[in-house]
């Protein structure tokens, strides 16, 4: 079954539209009481299949390492959990000014039951308090939106039983500024006709 949402722009709230979207689909979610595996997947990465069947595996919380290749330096920045067995100890981050984040996972690095949003009490939690990404500070949408429904790390699962393979590829890919290397940018259309016999 598919669900084809439409998000609109709430004047009143300054948002990326990312994250217009994840609120848009966090309310249906909750509104509808859907019951499953919530992963964000964002449009810029590149994903294992492995991932996709480990996702399938998750009670209630999982994270994993996100492997970001920087934009500005050819150079690789590794986000998310430090494991040992598929028990959360720490965190990988080497990005600036991510000092104030409690959680250093890239939303493509988390995902959760669905049921989280819509059934406190089956997760002890006290009353319904989830609050959607609107209210959350700029920036922080991440960390601010896991904050709320995880309470530490003993809550998170390791993917995958170590969290030592990569399996999701952040490119933070810009094309106006994207920079090819010599000989790799064709300046011609290449459309043809390709007869299908």
């Amino acid at each position: 079954m598919y669900r084809h949402l439409v998000c609109r722009k709430n004047t009143s709230v300054n948002l990326h539209r990312d994250v217009r979207q994840r609120h848009t689909a966090l309310k249906h979610i909750r509104l509808h009481r859907l019951d499953g595996i919530v992963y964000m997947a964002d449009d810029d990465n590149i994903y294992s299949l492995d991932l996709f069947d480990r996702l399938r595996q998750i009670r209630r919380f999982a994270t994993w390492p996100v492997a970001m290749l920087a934009q500005s330096k050819n150079k690789v920045i590794l986000q998310g959990p430090v494991c040992n067995g598929r028990k959360v100890i720490g965190w990988h981050t080497n990005r600036k000014g991510n000092n104030h984040r409690r959680f250093h996972v890239d939303i493509s690095g988390f995902d959760f039951n669905s049921s989280v949003l819509w059934n406190p009490r089956r997760w002890m939690y006290p009353k319904d308090i989830i609050r959607l990404l609107d209210t959350v500070t700029e920036r922080f949408e991440d960390t601010g939106f896991i904050e709320q429904i995880v309470e530490d790390e003993g809550q998170l699962e390791g993917l995958p039983n170590d969290c030592s393979r990569i399996m999701n590829w952040h490119l933070q890919l810009e094309s106006r500024s994207l920079v090819y290397p010599r000989g790799w940018q064709i300046s011609k259309n290449l459309n043809t006709v390709v007869p299908l016999n």
